[in-house]
């Protein structure tokens, strides 16, 4: 691996919640900061910068939780990048190191959420999701009245059917493989079995296909991450725990006019961002051992396979009948049980995908471990929109 890449050396995550069984949020981030700095094994004062990411909350939060920790006098940066936000404060601390302002920067995110479908919380101006919606309108005309995010996803389920003519039972067999692997993870919130029928059988959300149980629960939580170069890692004896962040893009949304529902719901930034990841690494798809992919509604999940490269198009089927999307298949993907069964704070989701990966490339995974993991692959989607995709190695 390159040793110049830019290191993880220190990640942190608390058990996300459901609303109302939650911390506050500047107590929250504060456990997660602190879990990092315990797990690099560094002092705070030795970070140099530092990233907040949350959606939901007043100007200046990060500041206020990491006060919690120490009042330095340092950089804080609040990052609001929709859903992506966590992984958007990760590549500004890596670009800051990068750069060679800094040696060693935090990257922090946390969220109080709602109960109920994730909406907007600004009602008198215009939503950031009203291009998007306009054009899903005049290509499924008379989509159903529900929330953003559900209508976008729900409606990209309905289009991959049409488009591969595959058995929509993917979305409930893939709820029940994510639920399968959060039962190994003591940090997901649900921690009990589903079978695909219990899936289809669940509250239709956005017929024919969507359930209840394809959808991820509103969570609260907060996570983090510490970043560094390989010269304050080795300075500080560091490099053999250390996780090296080999490249990371992130991507906008192009002209959608002509497109389907299916790239409204992300899969052009996906596949945008992965193949800018694929070539300033120098590899591709087949080389990943495990992924953490952007899973909100189950159909993303199936969709993003194909946005990633992890199949061909229309694939996806062959893929979850093959079993390659789980333990002893080509790919595991969202061995943490990802946002569907984990949990999906946003503000803490891209970084709680971080601390995921870094802890399998690190083999300190426990029952869940994924066997001789050398790189990881990280996707996080915010509609409106933004696309981090991050590839990490193990040093």
């Amino acid at each position: 691996m390159e040793v110049s890449a830019v290191k993880v050396i220190g990640v942190g995550m608390i058990k996300f919640a459901k609303p109302g069984a939650h911390e506050p949020y500047e107590i929250m981030a504060s456990k997660a900061i602190h879990a990092a700095l315990a797990d690099a094994d560094i002092d705070y004062g030795a970070v140099q910068q530092a990233f907040a990411s949350y959606v939901f909350g007043d100007s200046a939060c990060g500041q206020v939780a990491l006060y919690r920790v120490g009042m330095s006098g340092i950089p804080v940066v609040n990052v609001n990048n929709n859903c992506s936000s966590g992984s958007s404060a990760l590549l500004l601390a890596r670009q800051a190191v990068l750069s060679g302002q800094v040696d060693c920067a935090l990257a922090f995110g946390f969220e109080e959420m709602r109960p109920g479908a994730l909406g907007s919380a600004w009602d008198d101006r215009t939503s950031p999701l009203l291009e998007l919606e306009r054009i899903l309108e005049e290509q499924v005309p008379g989509v159903m009245s529900a929330p953003n995010a559900l209508r976008l996803f729900g409606s990209a389920a309905l289009a991959y059917i049409d488009k591969t003519g595959a058995n929509p039972d993917i979305f409930a067999r893939v709820a029940v493989k994510t639920r399968n692997h959060a039962l190994m993870n003591p940090l997901a919130i649900f921690d009990k079995p589903i079978s695909v029928e219990e899936v289809l059988q669940s509250p239709m959300i956005f017929p024919p296909y969507l359930t209840r149980l394809e959808a991820c629960p509103p969570s609260c939580g907060a996570a983090a991450a510490i970043v560094c170069s390989a010269e304050f890692a080795r300075r500080h004896g560091l490099l053999s725990r250390s996780v090296s962040i080999l490249a990371q893009a992130m991507t906008t949304d192009r002209d959608a006019r002509n497109r389907n529902p299916i790239d409204l719901a992300g899969a052009d930034m996906t596949r945008n961002a992965s193949a800018q990841v694929y070539e300033q690494a120098g590899i591709g798809p087949e080389d990943v051992d495990v992924v953490e992919l952007h899973d909100c509604f189950t159909s993303n999940e199936v969709i993003t396979y194909e946005g990633l490269g992890l199949c061909g198009e229309g694939g996806a089927e062959e893929m979850i009948n093959l079993g390659d999307n789980t333990y002893g298949g080509k790919y595991v993907v969202n061995p943490s049980g990802g946002l569907m069964s984990k949990g999906h704070p946003l503000g803490a989701t891209g970084l709680a995908q971080c601390t995921e990966l870094v802890t399998h490339l690190r083999g300190e995974a426990g029952r869940r471990q994924v066997k001789g993991a050398r790189l990881a692959l990280q996707h996080n989607l915010g509609l409106g929109g933004a696309c981090v995709v991050t590839l990490y190695g193990r040093s």
